[in-house]
């Protein structure tokens, strides 16, 4: 029951903050750059942080893999990756290459939060993937989730193909 309590917090919290940011929609008008810039930032923080917690995890579970803090121009975030070799095709030998990667994209003129990921298993690519929100309409519970859930489908779809 305490699950189902939580939920329901949350999702009175969720209603008070769309309330909210209905009103600010109004107000986003008068957003200047530097404000969507710094707003931008602050998200950015949270959520590369909380990217790399997550996938610095996935070493632990699925020894091989290499953990990586990402900061270049496609964003902030990580990734974790691993080769092996293998049997192939008709008993030859064979490199694999797995990857999962995920990054907060820049700031960018359309003022939006974007998250992107990317995995790769066994050199096929299993999901290419965006998310994204306007700076004044942004719910980082929603982009916490989001990244929690990519992950762990990640981590589920590694474990059936190894």
């Amino acid at each position: 029951m305490t699950d189902f309590t939580n939920r329901l917090s949350k999702a009175i919290e969720r209603g008070v903050r769309t309330k909210d940011e209905q009103q600010r929609g109004k107000a986003e008008e008068s957003f200047s750059e530097d404000d969507f810039k710094r707003l931008h930032n602050q998200y950015r923080l949270e959520l590369s942080e909380h990217i790399e917690q997550c996938l610095s995890c996935l070493p632990d579970h699925f020894p091989g893999f290499r953990y990586k803090t990402l900061v270049n121009d496609r964003g902030w975030g990580a990734a974790c990756s691993r080769d092996d070799v293998g049997a192939g095709a008709a008993g030859k030998r064979d490199n694999f290459y797995s990857r999962i990667e995920m990054v907060v994209r820049p700031f960018a003129t359309y003022h939006v939060l974007e998250l992107t990921a990317k995995g790769t298993i066994r050199n096929r690519e299993i999901y290419n993937r965006k998310h994204f929100k306007k700076l004044h309409e942004v719910d980082t519970d929603s982009f916490v989730e989001m990244i929690d859930q990519w992950v762990l489908e990640y981590a589920e779809l590694y474990a059936a193909q190894s």
